[in-house]
């Protein structure tokens, strides 16, 4: 739905989404293989942009795509950004372009609506999610869209429900740009992780779209591709299983209609492992991979975190069943934790090599606002800000053993010969357990041959050629195309080539050890 305030003027409204700084997660040295720009579109900025009265005028600009320009900020009245605290270097940088170009400049998203103090530059700041304080938004906006003297907070105390959300505005985003495509079903968790600022943030109560909603947005989103993958950016997919049991089905008839045109990934907690119905339902709708926030292989240390749900099932038996099911896990780990020791890294290396998960967001531990790890050490004096450091934490163990012990685990993990180690295992025992969708229309067509052959021409050149790991490589390659298993081999080999390329690029000290830092580094 949109935004049910009746306005007067046609305001102009320029959306700007930050750029990240490069992670393990968002696969940048990949976009180059594949012809993309970046990861997948951003979902709260292009639901806002989607609820904005149909009146108003809308450009929307990723900036992980292509910079908004001066004549960008000339042409709009409003200019409105969303971001996470990753982004903060970015987000003061649009208010300072908005602000030099005489424009009216509002901020909303996570990161200002936990920290709100740490935006004072710009004139309208959105606390929470969507909804009443949205609606006062768009009504002061309508009546004035020149910056007020001092600066507006805005707090909503009336959340729009899921179900009323519009879809998302994917008309805006370029095609052909994005890595991934991305939905939404749910939001909140019921878990209290200690370092995970999502119940605070969107709640333990778990709210739901309609099952119909879900694949209108699917049906608004693939249009914009050629996507191979949509990913479902739940914070957990499986928050609802009553819930998720009937959204699947509907999944799986779609994709029955719609010719299998992409596969399916999500977020969940590795008790999943523990609901066959469910995965076998997944596997029916096409599921390919599921993130695992396993964080740590030492029990006492996911106690310590509040993450008991890992304890449920063996962490290597969890996999193995998941396995089972095609679904390739990823997998995040933390370092840093206040219970790790001098043999922690070994044995988050040793469970690495065991598990046989590819690919790995390996970090160090970062302290986020409106959690119980950041009340937990803000009371204990234990928060530094210094962005010469690579985490905020002041760690039990000496703060140069705990960054050599995360440049240690991401050498081991990401050598050449290691990653492609763990692949071949799933390319053995996991993607054969796979359905095997039809040739159709929307799997085979001119888009999706052209990129194809955009991917498999660059992995050839730049990895088959000229990469200094090649003949690894070539022994994973030249099997996969004997049995003529293409998307496998593009697969590994763009993910693959992300991996060991910002691995080195960490080595170097060109990127930060945690992903969830404010500041990073930009490689040469």
């Amino acid at each position: 739905m949109k935004s049910p305030v009746q306005v007067r003027n046609a305001r102009r409204v320029l959306c700007v989404f930050p750029r990240y700084t490069p992670s393990f997660g968002t696969f940048e040295y990949a976009y180059r293989l594949m012809g993309v720009r970046a990861f997948m579109p951003p979902q709260g900025i292009l639901v806002i942009a989607g609820y904005l009265p149909e009146a108003w005028n809308i450009l929307f600009i990723d900036e992980n795509v292509h910079m908004a320009t001066q004549r960008d900020f000339s042409w709009a009245e409003i200019v409105l950004v969303s971001g996470m605290h990753v982004q903060s270097d970015a987000i003061h940088d649009i208010a300072r372009r908005a602000r030099a170009a005489g424009r009216c400049s509002v901020l909303g998203g996570p990161s200002a609506s936990a920290c709100p103090e740490k935006y004072p530059d710009f004139d309208y700041l959105h606390l929470g999610e969507i909804g009443d304080a949205t609606d006062a938004l768009i009504e002061r906006l309508d009546a004035d869209a020149a910056p007020p003297p001092a600066q507006q907070i805005i707090a909503t105390r009336e959340r729009l429900p899921l179900t009323d959300f519009p879809i998302p505005a994917y008309h805006l985003i370029e095609r052909g740009s994005y890595m991934l495509g991305s939905v939404q079903f749910s939001s909140g968790c019921p878990y209290r992780c200690e370092f995970c600022d999502i119940p605070a943030l969107y709640g333990r109560q778990p709210r739901l779209k309609k099952p119909q909603q879900v694949l209108a947005e699917l049906d608004a989103m693939i249009v914009r591709g050629p996507f191979g993958c949509i990913y479902f950016v739940d914070d957990n997919f499986i928050a609802n299983r009553k819930a998720v049991r009937e959204l699947l089905p509907h999944l799986v008839a779609w994709q029955k209609e719609r010719g299998y045109p992409v596969h399916f990934a999500c977020e969940a907690t590795l008790n999943i492992a523990k609901l066959p119905d469910l995965l076998a339902l997944m596997r029916e709708a096409y599921f390919h991979t599921v993130f695992c926030g396993i964080e740590t292989p030492e029990l006492g240390a996911l106690k310590a975190i509040a993450k008991q749900q890992n304890l449920t099932v063996p962490m290597l038996e969890g996999i193995e069943i998941l396995n089972s099911y095609g679904l390739e896990v990823v997998s995040g780990i933390i370092l840093g934790l206040d219970t790790d020791t001098v043999e922690t890294a070994g044995r988050v290396n040793d469970f690495v090599d065991r598990s046989q998960i590819p690919v790995l967001t390996i970090n160090l531990l970062q302290a986020l606002p409106r959690t119980p790890l950041w009340d937990r050490l803000a009371a204990a004096g234990r928060l530094v800000d210094d962005t010469a450091r690579e985490s905020n934490v002041a760690f039990t163990l000496p703060y140069q053993d705990v960054v050599g012990s995360w440049l240690q685990c991401v050498r081991h993990a990401y050598r050449p010969e290691a990653v492609y180690a763990r692949f071949a295992h799933n390319v053995r025992h996991t993607f054969p357990n796979r359905i095997k969708p039809p040739v159709t229309a929307a799997r085979l067509n001119a888009a999706n041959i052209r990129k194809a052959l955009t991917c498999l021409s660059n992995i050839f050149l730049h990895v088959g050629l000229l990469g200094d790991y090649r003949r690894v490589f070539w022994g994973m390659a030249w099997p996969l195309l004997r049995e003529g298993r293409i998307e496998d081999l593009i697969h590994i080999g763009l993910v693959a080539h992300h991996l060991i390329t910002y691995a080195r690029q960490c080595e170097a000290g060109r990127h930060t050890a945690s992903n969830y830092a404010s500041h990073g580094k930009q490689a040469a």
